[in-house]
């Protein structure tokens, strides 16, 4: 039985059992298109008609069944997914341990032992025995995650959320290989089959290079200048630090064995995060050392700025920045881009703050994608931007939840009916999971109560999800109007949905990651809404 066949048999016997909710009707109903089913329909089909009905009697049956539908509806990629921020609590506590690190108790935070036999300072305990101390436990899970946050004077959602990535850091760098196991895992079980995880490669001798270096804003030249010292040369480590994570992960999930984990067929890519927070030499080092990385390995299908976007030298430097990337991506144009752009809300920064970051994203800093957006409306000239995005095609990826604990931005104070209503494309992503205690399905369930979308809006998103992604090869959609995802290309029109391609198609799609990943979904679509 074949990956595909196991998954089909799966899937409908899941989707069977989650049927028995609704009416006997639609549920005989279902099981007869599941039977007569064979080659997918267009969009406007009766088994997405069908599937359209399920999804709004799960809704009107309340959160909970709506959740049991969208965690077995295919959901494509997620594009907006930071690392170490999708790990959860629990696993950072359980490796300290294996890490042989102490805890503070004041500060709940991983601190070396002050000897190489693991012993801790007063005040520290080992994290080998949080274990046995459940009540100091659960206060680093606190302590490292969103889990009973209350805002309250002097520590905001955002402060909060930003301060758990120094406190629970220190672990050795050989976890992250089952950080990403854990990630596909959990991908894997709610129906994903692509993630873009940002990244950040150690960069500490490209910053000390720089500083030996000196500055120089003349940026082609500043790059020869490192290039020369021999910057290039780090980009080796960092390809086999990935080498070594990717076999960790490999192994733990059986990859290539009979008992091959269902996170085996996740396929990973990799977003350079560059650190924005840090002086214009450190940065420059970081985004070209990002380039270089990208351009020798295929792993890293682009980059992207991260930390706070209202950190003080994020907000002074933030023009500076847009022009090293505009500068830099004349020599690596292959690379993508996408950037964390508007993610502000009034009262945080002065008003000026909030007039330009993401149309300079968009206009200068060559972003194809903008994280977060969330500030859109307070650009000048909104309408004009965002018609500007959507005949660009500049994607921008939601984070609902993040948005919500950050910015307290949330309901219609959020721009997602905006983006929709002008015709820019969106993607559900989940920002850091593991801090916010979340998954992607969490998400889908919250744009679907919060804004009244139906099945087909959120099948149009995840559909958008692989279009947007920064996978190389031709699309399975006609360019021409790739964002109404009804118009597949001539030589696959007919065959999309089934389970392998055929002839022509079969050319197309063998030369192609992206269309490989398209082809993926519409199958899983298609037996999706066959099990209705």
């Amino acid at each position: 039985m074949t990956r595909f066949s196991r998954y089909r048999s799966a899937l409908i016997a899941s989707a069977a059992l989650m049927l028995s909710l609704l009416p006997i009707q639609l549920f005989a109903e279902s099981r007869s298109a599941a039977k007569t089913a064979h080659v997918a329909a267009p969009a406007t089909s009766s088994a997405e008609a069908r599937t359209e009905r399920a999804f709004q009697d799960a809704r009107r049956q309340g959160p909970l069944a709506l959740r049991a539908f969208l965690y077995q509806m295919p959901k494509g990629g997620d594009l907006h997914s930071h690392l170490t921020g999708a790990i959860y609590a629990e696993s950072w506590i359980r490796a300290a341990g294996e890490d042989h690190l102490c805890v503070d108790v004041k500060k709940l935070d991983f601190v070396k032992p002050r000897s190489e036999h693991g012993d801790c300072h007063e005040g520290q305990i080992s994290a080998s025995a949080l274990p046995t101390d459940q009540h100091l436990y659960d206060a680093l899970v606190d302590a490292f995650s969103m889990r009973t946050f209350v805002p309250r004077s002097a520590d905001s959602g955002h402060d909060h959320f930003f301060d758990t990535f120094g406190q629970f850091d220190g672990t050795d760098k050989n976890h992250v290989g089952e950080w990403i196991d854990e990630v596909a895992t959990r991908a894997a079980a709610q129906n994903e089959q692509y993630l873009e995880l940002m990244h950040t490669p150690d960069f500490r001798d490209a910053a000390a290079l720089a500083a030996k270096v000196g500055y120089n804003p003349d940026f082609p030249a500043y790059r020869q200048k490192l290039l020369d010292s021999g910057l290039r040369n780090l980009v080796p480590t960092i390809i086999a630090s990935m080498d070594q994570a990717e076999d960790v992960r490999k192994q733990r999930e059986h990859c290539g064995l009979p008992d091959a984990q269902p996170a085996c067929s996740v396929k990973v890519r990799y977003i350079y995060q560059v650190l924005r927070a840090k002086s214009p030499e450190i940065v420059f080092a970081q985004v070209l050392l990002g380039f270089e990385t990208a351009a020798a390995d295929p792993r890293f299908v682009g980059m992207n700025f991260v930390q706070p976007e209202d950190n003080y030298v994020a907000m002074h430097d933030y023009r500076l920045h847009m022009q090293m990337l505009d500068a830099l991506h004349n020599f690596y144009p292959q690379v993508h881009i996408s950037l964390h752009a508007g993610e502000l809300a009034p009262g945080m920064v002065p008003p000026d703050g909030l007039r330009f970051h993401i149309r300079l994203a968009v206009e200068q800093g060559q972003a194809e994608r903008i994280g977060h957006g969330v500030d859109i409306m307070y650009e000048d000239h909104p309408y004009d931007l965002l018609k500007e995005m959507a005949a660009k095609h500049v994607m921008v990826e939601i984070n609902l939840t993040s948005n919500d604990v950050i910015l307290n931005v949330k309901g219609d104070e959020h721009p997602l009916p905006f983006y929709l209503k002008y015709g820019v494309p969106v993607a559900l992503s989940t920002d850091d999971e593991g801090v916010s205690r979340i998954d992607l399905t969490h998400e889908f369930v919250r744009a679907a109560t919060t804004y009244n979308l139906g099945y087909t809006d959120l099948k149009k998103m995840v559909r958008t999800s692989i279009e947007h992604s920064f996978l190389p090869g031709a699309s399975l959609w006609q360019t021409s109007n790739p964002e109404s995802f009804d118009h597949p290309v001539a030589v696959c029109a007919m065959q999309l949905g089934s389970e392998t391609p055929a002839g022509p198609c079969a050319e197309l799609v063998s030369g192609s990651e992206k269309a490989q990943q398209q082809w993926e979904l519409e199958h899983r679509i298609h037996v999706f809404e066959a099990s209705f």
